[in-house]
């Protein structure tokens, strides 16, 4: 059973930065996508990147250029460094994890992922 319990979430300015963190425990497999996803309410929840077992990582293009992915690769911690914060960044996150490695056409896809954190709220004010 993979458990993800996320943190690092607040409340800053546009243009400000925050870094959330995601301990993952459980994963076996060698392969394996980590994700990252953000909800506002009554919308769908939606990629924001995804980092896996090769290092491959991809981004939505809405945050491109602003946001890194990354994995402590020796307990699996993973964190979503996010720079240039907007209003419109401001969201629930959720990491989330499967077993199988990422790809580009299929990363976004909340149904590919099994496992899922709770949330961390992120609200940037203009």
């Amino acid at each position: 059973q993979v458990h993800l319990v996320e943190s690092g979430g607040g409340s800053v300015q546009a243009g400000g930065s925050l870094r959330l963190s995601c301990a993952v425990s459980g994963i076996i497999d060698d392969d394996y996508c980590l994700g990252w996803f953000r909800q506002v309410p009554g919308k769908e929840r939606e990629a924001v990147a995804a980092i896996d077992n090769w290092r491959s990582s991809y981004y939505a293009d809405s945050v491109k250029g602003r946001f890194t992915i990354s994995e402590e690769f020796s307990d699996h911690t993973l964190f979503l460094q996010m720079n240039g914060l907007k209003p419109e960044d401001s969201a629930m996150y959720f990491c989330a994890a499967r077993e199988k490695s990422c790809f580009k056409d299929d990363y976004y896809l909340t149904s590919n992922y099994p496992s899922w954190g709770q949330g961390t709220q992120v609200s940037v004010s203009s």
